[in-house]
């Protein structure tokens, strides 16, 4: 493709790039011109203490405000380009087995503290994660910890729903690579990973249902609107339909919903009509 300035006679400065800097080499220039973002390139290490055993060790997060975000998926998955930021969520102590989502790490009482140390630490099997970045498979073993660790704890079934939830976006993202990849040998691990998806989404229901009447707002950072958006969802997915209508009314009707998540429930209103119609 001819450049900006060709058909001028200028030689190389006919294909020069007009907004490079001039103060760089141009072995520099190129190299710029050259680099390819890639997942490493979002994280930083960040050095942790742990609240159960004090140990101190480092962990692999997210650069804030660095990835782009494309979209999300109807049931609140967020969709970055270049990376799935769900795969760093988890903060896990390598000393004691300690794991929990970013949020909640912090908050453990001396009592939860000592379930941990009595049934986790010393049993749970646990690797390094060598690499530049979690591959999906290390995403998945350290969302499995944190659920045992909020299960022995005794965390609220929020806490478990949250986890469960994330860890079903955590499938869902493994299977897309998986697909995307195009391997016939994949078959099997992409069917087990849709499996493991729907498991991890049915306990999420049942987690935020239960935590919706009996737990306070907000709830894993989400006020009620966005639980009950949430909910509606996830009914609509296992067809329970008077259910999702209801939750979805109420949202459209509260005078503290604010205006995107009415959109939405109004959106989610039209899908519900349209599969009750559907499987008349």
């Amino acid at each position: 493709m001819n450049g900006l300035l060709s058909g001028l006679g200028l030689g190389d400065l006919e294909n020069v790039d007009i907004f490079a800097d001039p103060s760089k080499k141009p072995e520099e220039q190129e190299a710029a011109q050259k680099h390819v973002v890639q997942e490493k390139d979002f994280l930083y290490d960040k050095a942790l203490v742990c609240p159960v055993c004090d140990a101190k060790f480092v962990n692999k997060i997210m650069k804030t405000g660095k990835a782009k975000l494309l979209g999300t998926d109807r049931d609140l998955r967020p969709v970055h380009e270049g990376i799935d930021t769900q795969k760093y969520d988890v903060l896990l102590c390598p000393q004691c087995g300690y794991a929990a989502l970013s949020r909640f790490f912090t908050q453990v009482t001396s009592t939860q503290a000592k379930f941990i140390r009595e049934q986790i630490t010393g049993k749970v099997q646990l690797h390094e994660y060598k690499g530049e970045t979690y591959s999906y498979e290390d995403a998945i073993e350290r969302y499995k910890l944190a659920l045992a660790n909020a299960v022995v704890k005794r965390g609220k079934n929020s806490e478990k729903a949250y986890i469960c939830l994330k860890s079903a976006w955590i499938f869902r993202g493994y299977a897309k690579q998986l697909e995307e990849e195009n391997s016939q040998a994949n078959a099997d691990k992409i069917k087990e990973a849709q499996q493991m998806e729907e498991i991890h989404m049915q306990n999420a229901y049942k987690g935020f249902m239960e935590a919706s009447q009996t737990e306070s707002f907000p709830m894993c950072g989400m006020d009620e609107m966005t639980i009950d958006y949430l909910l509606a969802v996830m009914a609509l997915r296992y067809k329970e339909y008077d259910t999702a209508s209801k939750l979805v009314a109420a949202i459209i009707t509260s005078p503290t919903a604010n205006a995107r998540t009415k959109d939405k429930a109004r959106d989610l209103k039209d899908d519900i009509l349209a599969e009750m119609k559907k499987n008349k």
